[in-house]
Parts: structure tokens; sequence; C-alpha cells
């Protein structure tokens, strides 16, 4: 039999995924509201306070609009992630975005790099290689939508905007490459019916024992005829029954 998903973990799928983005969401009311000015507490390439960013880098956010672009795509992906690869999503998600991180520290410019940009691009690489890479129909048409949804994130890996970190969105990508082939044997498990089992007996399903050889329903009836009749001797029911005898019409003729 099909094993079903317990509700705890159907609400893991949203539960999780939503408390990334408000943590990301209260970080930016916070700099906003009390001017602490989180930017420095970015990633700064190869220098050694720098690195503190790796971890706080993601949560802080320059402005309303870069905080919005990155909430959704965040949510969703990681809600896939979340959906679809149970058994690796907590080593994708932490794992890709410390090696995001330390991947931006190497090979950036010399600047704060902020954002959970690196990490979305992680999420969308990675579910996009490994749908295709899996071969199967359930995770190859979730990529499908990933790059329908997300297919223009591409052009941000290359540096077309000097305000944008195209280093981080770079790093992100191909760590989320990189763990499409690490994490190649776990896949999301391919769903069988009662009758595709190997000790299917097609004589024991009592969906199948309502149909002859011939594919023709059996009608059956009751063992005892006696579960169809009404019990009158049972006190409390009265059974009244009314005759009208119907007038007879006269002819015109």
């Amino acid at each position: 039999m099909n094993k079903k998903r317990p509700l705890y973990y159907s609400s893991e799928v949203v539960l999780f995924p939503l408390i990334f983005v408000m943590i990301i969401w209260i970080a930016f009311w916070v700099d906003l509201r009390f001017g602490l000015k989180f930017g420095k507490w970015g990633i700064y390439p190869q220098k050694l306070e720098g690195l503190r960013g790796v971890i706080f880098g993601p949560l802080i956010h320059g402005d309303l609009k870069h905080l919005f672009n990155n909430s959704i795509p965040l949510f969703v992906l990681s809600a896939a992630l979340f959906y679809f690869y149970r058994n690796v999503r907590w080593k994708v998600l932490l794992w890709g975005t410390l090696l995001t991180g330390l991947g931006t520290w190497l090979i950036a410019r010399p600047a704060f790099h902020i954002g959970a940009s690196g990490v979305v691009y992680m999420l969308a690489a990675f579910l996009f290689f490994k749908g295709i890479f899996s071969k199967r129909y359930q995770l190859t048409a979730l990529s499908l939508i990933v790059v329908f949804m997300y297919g223009g994130l591409l052009w941000y890996l290359f540096p077309v905007d000097p305000k944008i970190s195209w280093e981080g969105h770079l790093s992100g990508f191909v760590v989320g490459f990189l763990f499409s082939l690490v994490f190649k044997h776990n896949v999301v498990e391919d769903k069988k019916y009662a009758w595709e089992r190997e000790d299917f007996d097609p004589e024991e399903d009592e969906f199948l024992q309502q149909f002859d050889e011939n594919g023709n329903f059996i009608e059956t009836k009751p063992q005892n005829d006696s579960e169809e009749k009404l019990d009158l001797d049972e006190p409390g029911i009265t059974v009244r029954y009314i005759f009208k005898k119907r007038p007879n019409k006269k002819s015109d003729q």
C-alpha cells in the first residue's frame, strides 16, 4: 500500500518556507525602524570580517524592492525543495547557503554583498538540474515550471548591472548545479498503485470481485431478505396507507 505523508509533513512544506520569508522581512523592518544599517554585516570579499556575511548576508536587503523580488521566489522554490526532496532538504538549504556565501566571498568585487538572491539561484539551479537528471516525469515537470517562472534569472548571472551582485548569483547557480550531482540518489519516490505491485493478486481484490471475467458488473442481492424489510414491530413506528379511488373520465364522443 502507498504510504501517505503525515499531516505534520504537509504543514512543513509551507511552514518553514514561510518562516524563512518572515525572518528576512523582520530583519528589514528592524533595520529600517532602528537605523542599524545591517548592510555592513554583508559579505565583504577576501577579508576575514567579511565572512560573517556568509551567515547574515542572506537576511539583509537594501530596499523594499530588493526584498520583495527575493521573497516570492524564495518561498516558492524552498517549498518545492521541501515537498519533492524531503530527505535532503535541510542539507541543500543550509550547506547551499553557506557554500554560496563562501563562493561569493572568494570571487566577488570589493563591496558589501547582501540579499537572499544567491540562495534563490542555488535553489533554482538545484531543482532544475535535479529534475532533468532524475528522468522522472514529476521532477522534469518541476524543472520546466522553474524555467518558465524564473528563466529570466539567467541574465543576472553576468555583470549586466553594477548594482547587482552577479557574483552571488553565479556562486549560487554553481552550487545548485553541483548539489544536483552530489545528491543523485535522493529523489522523490515513484508512487505505485496497488495493482502495480508485484505481489498484487486480482482474485483477492475487493473491487475486482464485483466484476465477472468479461468485465460485467455482478449484481448482488442481500443474503437475508429481511435486511430490506422495515421492522414494523418496533415501537413508535406507525405506517398508514391511504388509497384514493381515481375518478372515471366521461367520454366526449
